[in-house]
């Protein structure tokens, strides 16, 4: 199965799990551009569950429209824990959406530190039990980067969903 496919298989079975448990999901995406949004929207039947996505590439828009703390971009920066726990639940309140993953990163092929290296993704989850976030570390070059991040990210929601009744 290629990456395309394992996406799209993904992105249906968060289809069938959000409308079985009447969920709804938002997005709020940095590194990946909205390829998270623009893969559970190649679901036909999504607006049934999905209500939107906030694409905010840059810092001022993850603080304006995602309530980021502007202390959290200068300190630990826009790559980080933090940052993508108030994505998510910025998402979450802005759309009204019971889930909101959101994801932070470095895609490449520039733009990578020591401490930050080119790969490194943040993930959050926001839903009715709270917010937890982790970091991943992918391979390859910037479009492998962001297919693994988006994979990832529906996962996470396939898995929440997963758990709930």
């Amino acid at each position: 199965m290629t990456q395309e496919e394992n996406i799209a298989a993904l992105a249906l079975k968060l289809k069938e799990l959000a409308l079985a448990r009447r969920a709804t999901v938002g997005t709020a995406e940095s590194c990946t551009g909205g390829l998270i949004a623009a893969a559970i929207t190649a679901v036909p039947g999504s607006s049934e569950y999905f209500l939107g996505g906030v694409v905010s590439y840059v810092n001022s828009v993850k603080a304006r429209l995602l309530g980021v703390p502007e202390e959290i971009l200068g300190t630990v920066g826009a790559v980080s824990g933090e940052c993508a726990r108030f994505m998510a639940q910025g998402a979450a309140t802005a759309l009204g959406a019971d889930w909101a993953v959101s994801v932070t990163g470095v895609a490449g092929p520039d733009g990578g530190s020591a401490e930050k290296p080119v790969g490194t993704v943040w993930f959050a989850l926001c839903g009715p039990g709270g917010t937890e976030a982790h970091a991943r570390r992918f391979a390859g070059g910037r479009a492998a980067v962001r297919a693994q991040t988006t994979a990832h990210a529906l996962s996470m929601l396939i898995e929440a969903l997963a758990e709930t009744e």
